[in-house]
């Protein structure tokens, strides 16, 4: 429904979504259909490969969506059978205490902007539609509603690869399944599929792959048949307890998961490729390990 805003009101102009679809193609297809809009993350059609400019892609475009009065509820969601993917020997050619100070800076800046931008520039109902395994996903744990396929995977990569958890996931199993609970996923590594997710608090529904868009879709259309300030401000409080928890504990962590990577311990990167299958998933001709 568009906005209509009282004659003596008025607002500068958003950018219209012609113009940040585009922006963004290289990293989302933005989808919209009577308010509700559709990011799923791609490269180059494919499932979503994790890389520094997509990385400060994210906040950025949740920035745009947010400040666009026709998008009124959200489905974020990735391509094919992987959440997202990505090779730590590409990610980390260089290591980071050799990259420049600004580059160093820019990290901590998208780190903790990609998780405090999506709870306070996006102030619409959030579905999250976890479609396989692959890091990144704790801006789906943050969304209103979570849903997910069995062969999902939250797992935080961190400490295994001899690193810090302070990206972000950690926090959100924190305040999604407890403290004792996450610790012990932080530390091992462990994976959490779909049923486990479920049965831990941190997703609300678990489907087959084929069902899970038409759910999101589904719960989507039921919000937008309520009244906008409704929809708004049931928001406002379903994310109010995330606002909290990142003003609080998001830059901590991200500086403390820094502090980490700037003594530069020697073994880190081979740590992270003997994880790289888990990352990147089994590539054409390979097989699984499992």
């Amino acid at each position: 429904m568009p906005e209509q805003l009282s004659s003596w009101d008025g607002r500068v102009k958003p950018t219209p979504f012609e113009e940040y679809s585009k922006k963004y193609e290289e990293f989302f297809v933005m989808t919209r259909r009577d308010g509700i809009i559709e990011l799923r993350m791609h490269t180059d059609g494919g499932p979503f490969k994790h890389s520094w400019i997509g990385h400060n892609a994210w906040h950025q475009a949740w920035a745009e969506v947010g400040n666009d009065p026709e998008n009124e509820v959200l489905i974020i969601t990735g391509t094919g059978e992987r959440w997202h993917t990505g090779d730590p020997a590409e990610l980390w050619h260089t290591p980071f205490p050799q990259w420049s100070t600004d580059s160093q800076l820019k990290m901590y800046g998208d780190m903790v902007r990609l998780l405090e931008g999506f709870v306070s520039a996006v102030d619409i109902p959030t579905i999250a539609a976890v479609n396989g395994p692959g890091t990144h996903c704790e801006f789906a744990t943050a969304c209103d509603i979570t849903l997910c396929v069995e062969d999902a995977d939250f797992f935080d990569p961190h400490f295994l690869g001899g690193g810090v958890p302070g990206d972000g996931m950690g926090l959100t199993l924190q305040h999604t399944i407890g403290t004792k609970r996450a610790s012990y996923y932080m530390y091992t590594g462990e994976p959490i599929d779909g049923p486990t997710a479920l049965r831990l608090g941190l997703v609300n529904e678990v489907l087959p792959r084929e069902r899970l868009l038409p759910r999101a879709w589904e719960i989507a259309e039921m919000m937008m048949a309520r009244p906008r300030a409704s929809r708004l401000l049931t928001h406002a409080i379903a994310v109010r307890p995330w606002k909290r928890a990142f003003l609080d504990d998001l830059g901590f962590h991200a500086a403390h998961q820094l502090w980490g990577m700037a003594i530069g311990e020697a073994g880190q990167l081979d740590r992270l490729r003997q994880m790289t299958e888990r990352f990147r998933g089994p590539q054409a001709g390979e097989s699984s390990q499992e």
